[in-house]
């Protein structure tokens, strides 16, 4: 069994800077220690109700423009194949499904255009 002697133990130079950790007395000033406790604040405190930002949901926007494009889309569709010049064509449906996809990514664009205004609109009145 070997033990160890603390006699042994190669001296430190206490002059020398430490690579572990600054001394105790030493506090960084920009830096807020883990060890101290933040303040916890209320958001009513620090956000001031009338400068906060009210952007239009995009998401609602193109979904809206997605339904109303289908709606109006199908019915376009079916008005035009009920009519007499229609009768000729081979497949009904491709011109049904292409007619009310087109229609939909019209009212999809419309309805991304019309967020976006109103998202500058909100931006404009921020600014005054």
């Amino acid at each position: 069994m070997s033990t160890t002697d603390p006699h042994d133990e190669p001296e430190r130079d206490e002059t020398a800077p430490s690579d572990q950790t600054a001394p105790r007395d030493e506090k960084p000033t920009d830096e807020v220690e883990a060890d101290e406790p933040v303040d916890e604040v209320e958001i009513e405190d620090v956000v001031d109700p009338t400068t906060v930002r009210r952007a239009p949901r995009y998401k609602a926007f193109f979904q809206a423009g997605t339904y109303v494009g289908i709606v109006l889309g199908a019915t376009f569709a079916t008005y035009l194949l009920l009519q007499d010049e229609a009768e000729g064509l081979l497949k009904p449906g491709v011109y049904f499904t292409v007619i009310t996809l087109s229609v939909t990514t019209v009212t999809v664009l419309l309805a991304g255009f019309l967020a976006i205004l109103a998202d500058r609109r909100s931006l404009r009145r921020r600014g005054r």
